[in-house]
């Protein structure tokens, strides 16, 4: 009737190392699933980004955070660029900020050398 602590113990000693492989498959299969639905494709968006960031220019158009749509007058330097908002209405944002380029603009013309000097 009553079952023994001995037969007990060696009943689950029988398949014990089979048993704990068996059970950490679903955690590397789920594992497996988040990186190929997660992690992946979020470092390609963030490596995107960076290039977008990276190839700002004069002239581009590009929508910062918060939604401001704003023609780039100047680059700064590594960490900003400076944007015009409005007419005659330029602000400093950082490079980061920048989600979406809209429209290329033309590359900055070369200063023509004088020739006379």
């Amino acid at each position: 009737m009553f079952v023994t602590p001995a037969y007990a113990q060696s009943v689950g000693a029988a398949g014990g190392a089979g048993d704990i492989l068996m059970s950490l498959v679903p955690f590397a299969f789920i594992l497996v699933i988040m990186w190929v639905m997660v992690i992946r494709p979020q470092r390609q968006r963030q490596k995107a980004h960076e290039e977008l960031v990276k190839n700002l220019r004069r002239g581009d158009i590009v929508v910062a955070a918060g939604g401001i749509i704003a023609k780039v007058s100047k680059v700064v330097g590594d960490a900003e660029v400076e944007v015009e908002i409005a007419e005659g209405v330029k602000i400093r944002v950082v490079r980061s900020t920048v989600t979406e380029v809209r429209a290329k603009g033309e590359p900055a013309k070369a200063k023509p050398e004088a020739a006379n000097e």
